[in-house]
């Protein structure tokens, strides 16, 4: 349990640094980043059904939006068949930070999954330093096939 929770601790670490750099960098932060990568994967999606997918409440996703589109990321239009809903897509600005491959928070866990680390080696040793036992962890979580 412990070197699980050790590879989940870098993994969390990896992924708030590559958040911070990817705004830095490209203007916005690894959760506004998924976002855009499902909008660009379902273009004319709603904003609840992003929200089911990400498995967060539309209300925490409002905000999300909302500076997506302030930066000229996302396009909110109104659902012709119900006014009441909002169908979501990319600008050319959102599409260029979408077909980005390098530098993004998806390629840092990919990294830290795969055992490469995430740049940071301090974090991947202290991930992979053995117990108190003197057991180094079993193995590595799979990277799997992250889908982007």
């Amino acid at each position: 349990m412990l070197e699980f929770m050790r590879a989940l601790w870098a993994l969390d670490h990896a992924f708030q640094s590559a958040s911070k750099r990817m705004e830095r960098r490209f203007g916005v932060t690894a959760p506004q980043r998924i976002v855009v990568r499902i909008v660009g994967r379902f273009p004319g999606i709603s904003a609840g059904e992003v929200a089911e997918i990400l498995h967060l409440h539309p209300s925490t996703l409002t905000g999300v939006l909302k500076r997506l589109q302030a930066r000229g990321v996302v396009l909110r239009t109104t659902d012709p068949a119900d006014g009441r809903r909002a169908l979501l897509s990319l600008t050319a600005r959102g599409r260029k930070i979408d077909a980005l491959r390098s530098g993004t928070v998806e390629a840092t866990v990919q990294r830290v999954l795969s055992g490469r680390g995430a740049g940071d080696g301090a974090v991947d040793a202290r991930a992979r330093r053995p117990s108190r036992g003197g057991a180094r962890p079993s193995g590595r979580v799979a990277a799997g096939d992250l889908g982007w």
